[in-house]
């Protein structure tokens, strides 16, 4: 018998551990995805730097992959979507094609101690412009220092063949074979110096950090124009259908497309975004790590969001697995939580890169406290997923504050969403109902495929992609209300024992 051909959209997710690819389908749903781990360094204490060269073979092996088994299905497929880990930069050869830096890891801090000194003169015209102060990373200010000191780099930009950009950046670029030096507007605005009123770069900030001008992607719409992939890269020329931040490609998979809907992503850090509506929020009193964004740019028409996050959660968990062994894997430590009933009295900060809400503190550092002689490993690993439950409070309340009004609807997704303990404890201490998304864990890569697929015109809109994966399911809380302001001033007070008193000022990230 012979199967009906189907339509898809082949979607890369290009996470900061690692690159997967597959087709969404025209019902909305994924294939298994064809997967490969990136490395990731850390030099010292502030720096985390990957390898582009690393993240682009590995790009072009798990689309080939998904490709194959794409053409044994009899799938057609319409075009390609691309969602991105952002802020992550990398400088190029426009005529090798060769990366001349690594690649630097939007959790770095190597410029925290330095930008800290600016914020006084800087952060409010960048909080108005940019939707963000000053913060702990300026992607522009590393590219204009790596020129100086990068003897390769500069003679580059000499001979006019020198290319920046965010890993979207990178991928679309050699997709095309270099014919598209574009950065999508998610990206951009992630990269620090993303204009929300003119949606082009903010130049004021962009020149006082030495970045030249010549080697800044054009600024592009989410379903803009990236081009097509060249057939000696992937096999066949396919249209660049839509090219998001991944995060924001995050919020269009899990459903929070309406003002006043809101999703929480458990990945390497956790984020939580909410829609705005269709202008930036009027100027309220600035919550500390809470950002204006844009969740994305189709078709001209921008929609803004409020996302605040933590850096180091899933990344934390793989530093207990890994690094010093506690538990054997992400899987068994979630495990563990669920056979300690009742609340923990282990207390775990995630702060392994600093911490941005409820207080700013960029050098602020991991906690593990509370233990005694009668610690189980399970309370152990109850007591971590509190605290990633903690930091998701700390997110949501600083995003309503900064919105001036609550979330109606709160959706979660990513690999740690997986585990009933933490979204059970997520729903106990934000005293409302928590829904967990259908193929949470595909989410950043459906929701790029789902707008490409728009353009492509596999869905009418958005909300259709959406709506064939059905009804998710919803935790409620169960901790009453004085247990819950207990809990929740009980970890404030931690916060406030730990942070170190010159780092609670009110600037963000």
């Amino acid at each position: 018998m012979i199967r009906e051909r189907r339509r898809g959209v082949l979607s890369i997710d290009e996470g900061t551990t690692g690159t997967r690819a597959a087709v969404v389908l025209d019902d909305g749903g994924a294939v298994p995805a064809a997967y490969l781990p990136i490395s990731v360094r850390s030099p010292d204490h502030l720096r985390v730097e990957q390898d582009g060269a690393e993240i682009w073979e590995n790009t072009v092996r798990v689309c080939r992959t998904a490709l194959e088994r794409a053409a044994a299905d009899r799938v057609e497929i319409a075009g390609v979507s691309i969602s991105t880990q952002r802020a992550t930069v990398l400088l190029w050869d426009a005529v090798t094609g060769e990366p001349l830096s690594p690649a630097v890891v939007w959790q770095d801090r190597r410029y925290a101690g330095r930008l800290r000194e600016w914020e006084p003169d800087w952060d409010e015209r960048l909080a108005e412009c940019t939707g963000r102060p000053v913060g702990s990373r300026a992607p522009l200010l590393w590219a204009a220092e790596e020129i100086a000191r990068n003897g390769e780099a500069r003679r580059a930009h000499e001979r006019g063949r020198l290319v920046f950009g965010s890993i979207d950046t990178w991928l679309v670029w050699k997709l095309t074979r270099g014919a598209r030096h574009v950065m999508s507007a998610t990206n951009a605005v992630a990269a620090g110096a993303y204009d929300l009123r003119t949606g082009d770069w903010y130049r004021p900030w962009a020149d006082f950090l030495g970045c030249p001008p010549d080697i800044l992607p054009s600024v592009v719409d989410e379903d803009g124009d990236f081009g097509s992939t060249d057939p000696s890269v992937l096999g066949v020329r396919l249209p660049i259908l839509s090219v998001m931040g991944d995060q924001h490609a995050a919020m269009v998979a899990l459903g929070a497309h309406r003002p006043g809907q809101a999703m929480c992503v458990h990945g390497t850090g956790t984020f939580l975004d909410a829609v705005a509506g269709d202008r930036p929020p009027g100027r309220r009193d600035r919550v500390p790590g809470v950002l204006t964004l844009l969740a994305w740019r189709s078709r001209g028409v921008p929609l803004f969001s409020l996302e605040g996050y933590a850096a180091t959660t899933g990344s934390a968990v793989r530093w207990l697995c890994e690094e010093i062994g506690l538990f054997e894997s992400p899987r068994h430590l979630a495990e563990l939580a669920r056979e300690h009933s009742g609340p923990s009295r282990v207390r775990f900060v995630p702060a392994l890169a600093g911490l941005r809400t409820p207080v700013w503190a960029p050098e602020a550092t991991g906690l593990l406290a509370g233990l005694s002689l009668s610690t189980t490993r399970a309370e152990l690993a109850r007591g971590v997923l509190d605290g990633f439950a903690h930091s998701v409070c700390d997110l949501l309340e600083g995003v309503e504050e900064a919105m001036g009004r609550p979330v109606t609807d709160l959706v979660c997704g990513g690999g740690l969403a997986g585990s009933d303990a933490l979204m059970s404890a997520q729903a106990d201490l934000i005293g409302r109902p928590v829904r967990r998304a259908l193929a949470h864990e595909t989410a950043s890569l459906r929701g790029t495929a789902y707008l490409g697929g728009v353009r492509a015109g596999l869905w009418p809109d958005l909300a259709s992609a959406v709506a064939g994966l059905g009804t998710a399911p919803v935790f409620e809380p169960e901790l009453a209300d004085g247990d819950r302001r207990e809990a929740r001033a009980a970890w404030r007070d931690l916060l406030a024992r730990h942070v170190p008193t010159h780092s609670t000022k009110e600037s963000t990230s």
